[in-house]
């Protein structure tokens, strides 16, 4: 072997243990982890190049709060920011497009948007609200527990974060990053409010890291005394709150404590940085409570986010109680109309389509919440795999929860995000249907068809069932006088459904567009109709002609 050949072969096992050595860094992914390739299945067209400012026409903060918005601009970077007539007390980073400062006064402040790279400039125009609600449109972000469930530690959670930004949701107005149950450690500190476990070593310093990025990071808790996931809660029939699992593991815990802690809990989140509370009980539960009761839950808490010196966005979770939404939800941002969703068409259709009963208690500020978005991979921790839900039944999920000014929070690592899931969240035509500023959720205006029945089978357990009408179309009207509409099929065949003007409530000529396309498909008068895939839907928008 001449010495030439001896030094390949030197190099090549080198490389091939520097390969191995890489390689054993990395956890070998399980086949059950590894989502298809649906490259093929993507519909949303990519970015353009140019500057494009996206996100809502509004942003709603109460007067001396912190504020935070980061401009969500798609386009090539290096890019600038700017915004005209900024009132004094705000100021924007040139670099970053966020948004600071503090705004003492109430009132509306119309802006403009700019942002500008080597290819030209976007400008929107945008209005800032200073007043008594925040949340005027959905808020869009990201939540633990479909993914990591009781597994989730500060890592995972700074995981998801960092690509919210790294893989641009951060630019289509993604911003919520929150902490699901199983954070909390015992009480203490200044407030005496619920500590972070040895997951979370710093909560402040996760916020700031957070907030940094330019996101926001919201938090859970509950009234009860104990967590669904077992950890501590908002009371205690204790004075000074203490807490022992392990004793009331024994016992009844899923109840209302004598002493609730939500001023001590809102005034230690605030002090973190808190921005987004999720607020977890099934009040007909332990024991059944009447709507007093339950709305005076559910006040104390708002009252002390209210109290606590920043704007946190009160989500409740879970099964709201339908008779007592029109007395209550005027206290809450958003409010679960659901049990929890699992990724399954059973479970898709028995809560989106059932959704049409609660539209008249939505409205900006105020959302009806059908549960966490569930595409890419799920699986609560120990069992991720990509979503059972097939690809059109994803484009119905992300078309409904549009439709509806649902609150959308991923559920899946979005660090392990595919293209394809990445495409469903990042269409712009089908957020801004989502953050229309009228803030009218869809109504059902159309039936067609047989009717289907559908079955969930579980084993060892009595088999559910339900019966919807096979084509239905749902609608909302737009701020800017157009119509969002959805043709849906719930049927195992292929069928034909018509938005009817009629149905719609419009006359006249309108140009369909195919809102996931991003296309005009064409321009017609009484009616459009499509033929639609078992289980999926077409979304579109009709705007007058002119």
């Amino acid at each position: 072997m001449n010495a030439h050949f001896g030094s390949i072969i030197i190099g090549l096992t080198l490389l091939m243990l520097a390969v191995h050595a890489i390689a054993a860094d990395e956890p070998a992914a399980k086949p059950s982890d590894m989502a298809p390739d649906l490259a093929a299945r993507i519909l949303t067209p990519p970015a353009p190049p140019i500057p494009r400012v996206n996100g809502p026409k509004i942003f709603g903060v109460r007067p001396g709060r912190p504020v935070l918005y980061t401009i969500p601009v798609t386009g090539d970077r290096p890019m600038t920011f700017a915004v005209d007539n900024l009132p004094a007390g705000l100021s924007v980073d040139s670099n970053t497009g966020r948004i600071t400062g503090k705004l003492d006064q109430a009132g509306e402040y119309a802006v403009t948007l700019k942002a500008t790279n080597a290819r030209g400039t976007s400008e929107k125009a945008f209005k800032i609200i200073v007043g008594d609600k925040i949340a005027l449109t959905p808020p869009m972000g990201w939540n633990s527990w479909n993914c990591w469930a009781k597994d989730v530690d500060r890592e995972k959670v700074l995981a998801s974060a960092k690509a919210m930004v790294e893989k641009g949701l951060i630019n289509h107005g993604w911003t919520y990053i929150n902490i699901d149950d199983a954070w909390q450690g015992v009480r203490g500190g200044e407030f005496n409010g619920i500590q972070p476990n040895e997951k979370f070593p710093d909560m402040k310093g996760l916020c700031d890291e957070v907030h940094n990025m330019g996101l926001k990071i919201g938090i859970y808790s509950t009234p009860w005394i104990t967590s669904y996931a077992m950890f501590n809660g908002g009371s205690s029939d204790d004075a000074n709150g203490k807490w022992d699992k392990d004793a009331l593991a024994k016992n009844e815990f899923r109840k209302d404590g004598k002493h609730l802690f939500a001023e001590n809990d809102a005034k230690q989140w605030a002090a973190w940085g808190i921005d987004y509370l999720k607020y977890d009980w099934n009040p007909r539960s332990k024991p059944a409570v009447d709507n007093a009761a339950f709305k005076k839950q559910v006040m104390d808490m708002g009252k002390a986010l209210e109290n606590s010196g920043r704007d946190i966005v009160f989500s409740y979770s879970n099964s709201f109680p339908f008779d007592a939404a029109a007395e209550v939800t005027p206290y809450l941002n958003c409010w679960r109309t659901t049990g929890d969703i699992r990724d399954s068409w059973w479970s898709l259709t028995n809560i989106g389509f059932n959704q049409d009963k609660w539209a008249d208690n939505a409205k900006p500020g105020h959302w009806n919440d059908p549960d966490m978005l569930v595409v890419g991979l799920v699986g609560w921790s120990k069992n991720l795999h990509p979503t059972k839900l097939t690809v059109d039944e994803q484009y119905t999920h992300i078309s409904l929860w549009a439709l509806l000014s649902s609150p959308l929070l991923i559920g899946c690592p979005i660090e392990r995000m595919d293209d394809f899931t990445l495409s469903l969240l990042t269409n712009d035509e089908v957020i801004a249907i989502n953050q229309d500023t009228l803030g009218k959720t869809a109504r059902l205006v159309g039936k067609q068809g047989p009717e289907v029945a559908l079955e969930n089978v579980r084993p060892g357990r009595e088999t559910q069932k339900h019966t919807y009408v096979q084509g239905q179309v749902w609608a909302r009207e737009l701020d800017d006088g157009s119509r969002a509409v959805g043709l849906f099929n719930l049927g195992t065949e292929p069928m034909t459904v018509s938005a009817n003007w009629s149905d719609l409530k419009i006359e006249g000529k309108h140009v369909v567009r195919d809102v996931w396309r991003q296309k005009d498909l064409d321009t017609v008068e009484g009616k459009y109709e499509a033929t639609i895939a078992p289980h999926g839907c077409v979304l579109l928008k009709l705007t007058p002609a002119r």
